[in-house]
Parts: C-alpha cells; sequence; structure tokens
C-alpha cells in the first residue's frame, strides 16, 4: 500500500513532536513509540496500491501547490478500530481542494475495493495523529487535552510524500520540472 501525505512546516512538526513526547512521558500511547526514521509528523490524504504514471501526473500537479496554509482546530478523539488521538485541522475550502485532487488522481487509476473509504471526500477527517493504540477508549476520560502544548494556530503544508508500508521506503512528490 503507498500512503500519499503532506509534512509540516518545521514549526509545526517540533510543536507535534513535543505533543508526542508528552503523552509518552505520561504514559500513555505517543506517535513517540515509533523510533523509525519514516515516522514524521504528517497528515494522510489517501492510500492506494501504486502510484501509477497516471496518479503521479496527477500528484506532481497537487505537489507544484505547496506550500498550503492551514490551521489546527483543536484535539479529537477517533475509535476504528485503533483510539486514536490527534490535532484537527480546520478542512477549509483550499485543503478541502487539494484533498479532492489527491482522491481523483489515485480513484481515477486503482481499484475501487483498495481505496479506504475513510479518505474519501466527505468522509476524510483531516487530522495530525498524536497516540495511537489498539486498546479501545485508551483516551477516554483521561485528560489528555491538559496534558498538551496548544496547537500552533498556523502551519504550513510543505511537501507531499509517500510511504511504501510494504518496503518502508519514502519518497517526496515533485512538481513536474
Amino acid at each position: 500500500m503507498r500512503t500519499v501525505e503532506l509534512l509540516l512546516d518545521e514549526a509545526a512538526d517540533v510543536a507535534v513532536r513535543e505533543a508526542w513526547r508528552r503523552l509518552a512521558d505520561a504514559g500513555l500511547p505517543s506517535q513517540a513509540r515509533h523510533r523509525s526514521p519514516t515516522n514524521s509528523p504528517h497528515l494522510t490524504l489517501a492510500a492506494c496500491g501504486e502510484l501509477t504514471a497516471p496518479i503521479r501526473w496527477e500528484l506532481a500537479e497537487v505537489a507544484a501547490a505547496l506550500p498550503l496554509p492551514v490551521r489546527f482546530t483543536g484535539v479529537v478523539r477517533f475509535e476504528r478500530p485503533t483510539s486514536v488521538l490527534a490535532w484537527a485541522l480546520d478542512c477549509d475550502s483550499a485543503l478541502a481542494g487539494l484533498h479532492r485532487r489527491v482522491w481523483e488522481a489515485i480513484a481515477s487509476d486503482s481499484p475501487p475495493a483498495t481505496l479506504n473509504p475513510f479518505h474519501e471526500p466527505g468522509r476524510w477527517s483531516p487530522h495530525v495523529t498524536l497516540g495511537r493504540t489498539r486498546r479501545a477508549g485508551a483516551f477516554a476520560g483521561r485528560r489528555v487535552a491538559e496534558l498538551l502544548p496548544a496547537p500552533p494556530l498556523s502551519v504550513r503544508l510543505t511537501t507531499l510524500r509517500s510511504y511504501d508500508t510494504e518496503t518502508g521506503a519514502l519518497e517526496v512528490l515533485e512538481p513536474h520540472s
């Protein structure tokens, strides 16, 4: 599986890593526990089985639209099927439009059964994961928000990349030259 992700600007990356550290220090599930060099704060836009030439062409067009300013809106929790704690992003028209372009690119050349319905426009909930675990309700009833630093007011999404879940390889998706 190949993800399509956006990386954060340096200040936002530092803030997310601080949130990871605070969760880990409190003994809560945290992305800080994932020591892989590929683990960095990011926003997942979609995933597909393969980045074909037509998909890559469209993604290069998306990469040319970066950086994109966005803003965090606060803490959000998901239970699907893992417990996830995240900072939500405002899905304004610019972010929604960029996401739709990515979705349409991968959907145009991928078998529908291979696409994650949570990434579909209208269902996608933009967020940057702070902690995740398979324990249901791991963050429920905890005063997690008090542990976390305030998210940065302004953030720029700077780089489009793909992660290959089978090989562990990262690839920056560049604009057309």
